[in-house]
């Protein structure tokens, strides 16, 4: 079965133009011009919005207040001048204690697993687009697949995101296959990968069930890469994706076919990015109400060189650093309970940076062309340093291992937790935690013990030393009583030799 691109009948939809509000977005960051210079406005907007950060009785869906900010206090916040120091001072410190009072201080790794590079889209600003001739397509093999993941499993991994491209020559059934020999592979000592989300061509709604069916997923992820109308039909000439409104609603039915994790992105540099987080703002507004849970995950990739596209190396819409670390902070304040992740398009030193605003998952060690990882480590290195043969260039070239001891330096804590998603903890359910503020005594333990695993099993002598001093001081703060007496007995069981231990 090629990918699904068919309409499905008897489904109910919103009409488009009612999730994202173009008259909206463009009216609110035109009324909100003199406001954000204020600094009595937004000190004003900042304070309200970190304490209705999270809900003690949180409804899913039936909440009577907005969580986070609303359409005109985000272009407020927005508006802001970059470079006004004292008021993205007020904004980052916002930022940063929202994310500290939901996820705390753990940042989730993962990594990226490209399978297939076939595409029959027109993408202008990616290497993948149909119109690449000098691109060398390729699809993993089952044994590509299991030394792909054997290798990332080497590395201490247990979440993939896996992407592919859309084309007759690699269809849904054989990404359905792919999803289980992934799940089947195992290494030693104990590696094995324990949580694939997907980034992914748009599905049917029955398609959706196919793939909630595998029992093999977690999130499934698709960026709009632009919600301005004019600019996405400009950017995606020919092809399935070309068509806005399918694409906007892939979400909805990832909903209705059991899916209730969803992740949502925007490509930045290809418009407008003060008009791309009020739509996505909206976006998240929309199936918050619909479906009693808002984005699991929002990713906020920048535009990238990539083979052979023009577009990619002068974006129409460049976002420059400041203003890209402006707006990650106002997404973390806007939509307070999701994942934000964060890729290596960005540079060690960037990503530092976006640390401290509300980043809270973050890839590591990453490849972006088919098959990369389980080549010679040097080969693969110098390659891909030296050339543009994945889907876009990267700034951050350290390995696994160099990014885990340097998050841990920095006083953060590596986690590998898949819990939640294996105990049920989703959609609805999650986000009731979440917005509540419970998620810490579930999330912050699972990501010691999952840290002390990998310390156990792939941490070399430094790692360890720095690991289990963060460990130590981790374990006695900020955790109710009961959750520090599970950790202490959760954690003798991992000391002992026990793999997979979560609350």
């Amino acid at each position: 079965m090629l990918w699904s691109v068919e309409k499905e009948q008897g489904h109910k939809y919103k009409d488009v133009d009612s999730i994202i509000n173009h008259k909206e977005i463009n009216a609110a960051l035109e009324s909100t011009k003199k406001a954000s210079q204020d600094p009595v406005a937004i000190k004003a907007i900042l304070e309200a919005a970190k304490e209705r950060s999270f809900l003690t009785n949180y409804t899913p869906g039936k909440s009577e207040y907005v969580q986070g900010l609303t359409v005109e206090e985000c272009a407020t916040l927005l508006n802001i001048d970059a470079n006004n120091a004292d008021l993205m001072d007020m904004v980052y410190d916002t930022a940063f204690a929202i994310k500290n009072r939901i996820y705390g201080n753990r940042i989730v790794l993962f990594a990226p697993l490209y399978i297939a590079n076939y595409c029959v889209n027109s993408c202008t600003y990616c290497a993948f687009r149909a119109g690449n001739k000098g691109l060398q397509r390729t699809a993993l093999s089952d044994d590509d697949i299991r030394e792909e993941v054997g290798a990332l499993e080497r590395q201490g991994h247990r979440r993939l995101l896996v992407l592919t491209g859309e084309h007759p020559k690699y269809t849904f059934d054989q990404f359905l296959h792919a999803l289980h020999v992934i799940n089947s592979v195992k290494t030693d000592p104990c590696g094995n990968i324990r949580r694939v989300n997907v980034e992914i061509p748009t599905l049917s709604v029955s398609d959706m069930r196919r793939l909630k069916a595998t029992d093999c997923v977690g999130t499934f992820t698709l960026f709009q890469e632009t919600y301005h109308r004019p600019t996405f039909a400009k950017m995606h000439v020919s092809g399935p994706k070309s068509d806005f409104n399918h694409r906007l609603l892939t979400q909805d039915r990832a909903f209705r076919g059991g899916i209730d994790d969803v992740g949502i992105g925007t490509l930045f540099g290809l418009y407008d990015y003060k008009y791309e987080v009020l739509a996505m703002l909206q976006h998240s507004n929309h199936l918050e109400a619909e479906y009693g849970a808002g984005p699991h995950t929002i990713s906020v990739p920048r535009l990238r060189p990539a083979d052979g596209s023009d577009l990619s190396i002068r974006p129409p819409y460049e976002v420059d650093d400041a203003n890209f670390k402006k707006l990650v902070a106002i997404i973390r304040i806007a939509v307070p309970y999701t994942g934000m992740i964060l890729s290596t398009r960005e540079s060690p030193q960037m990503r530092d940076e976006l640390l401290q605003v509300g980043m809270s998952q973050m890839s590591a060690g990453s490849r972006t062309d088919v098959g990369a990882y389980h080549r010679d480590d040097n080969e693969a290195t110098e390659k891909h340093l030296g050339d543009l043969s994945g889907q876009f260039s990267l700034m951050d070239h350290r390995t696994a291992s160099e990014v885990v001891k340097d998050l841990m330096a920095k006083g953060y804590v590596p986690s590998w937790c898949t819990a939640c998603y294996r105990k049920g903890r989703t959609g609805e359910h999650f986000m009731k935690i979440a917005k509540a503020g419970n998620i810490h005594n579930f999330c912050h333990p699972n990501s010691l013990l999952t840290l002390q695993e990998y310390l156990n099993d792939y941490g070399d002598e430094e790692a360890k030393k720095i690991g289990e001093q963060l460990i130590a001081k981790e374990a006695a703060e900020g955790l109710s009583d009961s959750a520090k007496r599970m950790l202490s007995r959760k954690m003798a069981k991992v000391n002992a030799g026990e793999h997979d231990v979560y609350i």
